[in-house]
């Protein structure tokens, strides 16, 4: 069985959808800044390590590599979760467009109502 929509509950669900859009806004950019602030000390923890290597030129990228496993995981864990919060509010975005190409048809089906078309 399905819902009977009717334009005020798609308008409620149109409300619905937009405030979470607007308070998934601050975790997006949190989730960001979280990331690049993370993506900097590793960067960072990158670069000492690099340069305290003592040893052949050659062993210096992969000592710092190992080195900087856990800025990179921190740094890496901050990207996903950032990716995950940015999909989420795409996914309210194709949603919310949704609603409204249904809000568009009921009015419509609204307007022949009863006049025998």
């Amino acid at each position: 069985m399905t819902d009977v929509l009717n334009p005020v509950d798609i308008e409620r669900h149109i409300r619905g959808i937009s405030d979470r859009i607007a308070r998934g806004v601050p975790i997006v950019s949190k989730s960001y800044a979280d990331y690049l602030r993370l993506d900097g000390e590793y960067d960072r923890a990158f670069a000492r390590a690099y340069m305290a290597h003592d040893g052949p030129a050659h062993e210096k990228k992969y000592a710092a590599e190992l080195a900087t496993e856990n800025e990179r995981n921190a740094r890496d864990l901050a990207d996903v979760a950032h990716r995950h919060a940015k999909d989420q509010a795409d996914a309210l975005r194709e949603e919310l467009r949704a609603y409204q190409s249904v809000g568009a048809s009921v009015r419509a089906m609204y307007a022949v109502a009863g006049r025998g078309e």
